[in-house]
């Protein structure tokens, strides 16, 4: 049992909150479809969905979201013309968000019914912290098929030491308090790390974390994730965002030195053994 949660008695606690996702051209529409009932159908729904397009859609894409933007009243569309990546849209997106608390939602995962209310409850019971994310169920086809769970730590000082080496967050999972994330500049521009890159920098500023210890999202793997997650820009980044946590006192040398070795190895040597070392070492 999660110690921040105590059991399963509390009583939903009343805060308002947007959901913040982005969407570009290659999602699936079966899957955007899925995510956004996901949202709308939670124990406790919220009071505002932004959904930031970025660049143009394919139609059948459109018309996922034309059919939700006529179903829900508090469906806000923000179109940008051109593809900027997920920091920077992320980035435009909570500029459109009414609310302090912001829960983010990735365009191809599914929430379970009760994500928002739990979330809720510990943001409003732990005004203390600024981010609270969630472990994650993975699968590649079906949700009743789970592959594996990617477990994290639940408290702050553990959450440090853990963020030497690996994110500290689930980041479609995660809920957080817009002014603190705005106080260290937002979202930015890193590819594929922009969530990574953003939590250094709110440590950095002493802000403080927490996950909590049950699985509240489903999260489709499978190979076309590993495939994303590898590759020599996966490696140029990494190094960036290394060199970044060295310098701000956040690893050593010699940490920044076995880090990137490692990091590299994995993003280079391919899907399958890729595959192999998330199945074996870094899921559960």
């Amino acid at each position: 049992m999660n110690k921040f949660v105590d059991d399963k008695l509390l009583i939903s606690m009343s805060m308002d909150f947007s959901v913040l996702m982005s969407v570009y051209i290659k999602e699936q529409p079966a899957y955007l479809d899925e995510a956004l009932r996901s949202i709308f159908e939670q124990t406790l729904p919220p009071d505002e969905v932004v959904v930031v397009k970025d660049g143009l859609l394919t139609d059948e894409l459109e018309q996922v979201l034309n059919s939700y933007e006529k179903e829900k009243g508090n469906l806000k569309i923000v179109s940008l013309p051109d593809n900027v990546g997920l920091g920077k849209a992320l980035h435009i997106g909570m500029g459109y968000c009414k609310n302090e608390i912001i829960a983010r939602m990735d365009s191809d995962d599914i929430c379970k019914s009760n994500r928002f209310e739990v979330q809720i409850n510990f943001m409003k019971s732990h005004p203390e912290i600024s981010v609270v994310g969630t472990w994650v169920e993975e699968f590649s086809e079906s949700k009743d098929q789970i592959e594996s769970v990617r477990q994290l730590p639940l408290e702050h000082e553990k959450l440090l030491k853990f963020m030497k080496w690996r994110n500290p967050f689930n980041h479609m999972t995660v809920m957080f308090r817009k002014k603190d994330v705005e106080c260290v500049g937002g979202y930015q521009p890193f590819y594929l790390l922009e969530d990574y890159y953003l939590w250094n920098r709110m440590a950095n500023g002493g802000f403080q974390f927490a996950n909590i210890g049950e699985s509240l999202l489903w999260a489709r793997g499978g190979y076309e994730m590993l495939k994303r997650r590898g590759g020599g820009r996966y490696v140029v980044s990494e190094y960036h965002l290394l060199n970044f946590m060295r310098e701000s006192g956040r690893i050593n040398l010699c940490e920044f030195v076995f880090s990137l070795s490692v990091k590299s190895v994995v993003r280079l040597i391919g899907k399958r053994g890729r595959a192999l070392l998330y199945r074996t070492f870094l899921r559960k």
